[in-house]
């Protein structure tokens, strides 16, 4: 087999595209930072659930702090890296909103008070960041945006 494409994309998703570790951190962005209530609003089994928690804290996306000591209790709180996924959970949140369900089943709003709609934006001059404004320079050896190269 061929080795694929190296891509952030694939890299990331191989630490959170994992439905169960992407409904823990939006359970920990909603507020809900202990065991067994992430348990009952994921649905996740208390063995996956215990796995996903152990990996995310693992690569440093979320720590434990003890809340208890007896018995030892944890809650599960988001780092910096952590932090750093939200909006890309608030985006997956928004696409989900307009293509799959009539009605939003949670609405985040901004301190303005109005829903929250999030966009890309380019961090040096502000602009929107549509698909037709982007253009990809692939830096990784051997690729081209096309693939291997001369293959």
């Amino acid at each position: 087999m061929k080795e694929p494409r190296p891509c952030s994309i694939a890299d990331t998703l191989a630490l959170v595209g994992e439905k169960y570790a992407l409904l823990v951190l939006r359970e920990v962005f909603l507020g809900v930072r202990r065991f067994d209530r992430i348990a009952r609003n994921t649905g996740a089994p208390r063995d996956v659930l215990t796995a996903r928690l152990r990996r995310l804290v693992d690569a440093g996306i979320l720590e434990k702090a003890a809340y208890s000591e007896r018995p030892p209790r944890f809650e599960y709180r988001p780092t910096d890296a952590g932090r750093d996924l939200h909006p890309v959970l608030l985006t997956l949140m928004a696409w989900g909103d307009r293509y799959l369900n009539a009605e939003p089943p949670t609405v985040v709003e901004h301190s303005c008070g109005a829903p929250l709609s999030p966009v890309v934006v380019c961090a040096h001059c502000g602009g929107q960041a549509p698909t037709d404004s982007l253009t990809p320079h692939v830096r990784a050896p051997g690729w081209t945006t096309a693939g291997p190269a001369g293959a």
